[in-house]
């Protein structure tokens, strides 16, 4: 069985850090590939730039999105996602320290899975990662890949 890959999209280099640490504690023990910007990501997802030629029929199991990226910001990002065929149903959890409603609503309206604003504390963080990884990783059942 393919090592289920996630995409970590942060631009926040403690944030990243955070995440990282977070998920190795809940021995979620996962590839994680980081883009820090939205172009990074989509040039991840879709093969091109600098990941051209790279195997796109192995996407991330789940994809944690910041919504305010540099270049291309998270909303941007994940428009992009549900409008392609190859994507359009990949998990997209939405991990962000937006409290503004029409970051939440607009995440939902494009497509987001789930929608988590990050806590400050490190426990709290913590345990919403393990909580995120357990559902996410272990319980949900995604959508079957095709050969598309």
């Amino acid at each position: 069985m393919d090592e289920k890959i996630i995409l970590l999209v942060e631009d926040n280099a403690d944030d990243e850090a955070l995440t990282l640490r977070a998920l190795k504690k809940n021995k979620i023990l996962n590839e994680v590939i980081v883009a820090r910007d939205g172009v990074e990501a989509l040039d991840y997802l879709f093969g091109t730039g600098q990941y051209g030629g790279r195997d796109t029929t192995k996407q991330p199991e789940l994809i944690l999105l910041d919504l305010k990226l540099p270049k291309i910001d998270g909303l941007e990002v994940l428009k992009r996602l549900r409008a392609n065929e190859r994507t359009a149903l990949q998990p997209v959890v939405v991990l962000t320290t937006s409290s503004e409603d029409q970051d939440m609503l607009a995440s939902y309206e494009f497509g987001a899975n789930s929608y988590i604003r990050k806590p400050v504390d490190f426990n709290q963080f913590t345990k919403a990662i393990g909580h995120l990884g357990l559902y996410w990783l272990v319980l949900n059942q995604g959508p079957p890949r095709g050969d598309k």
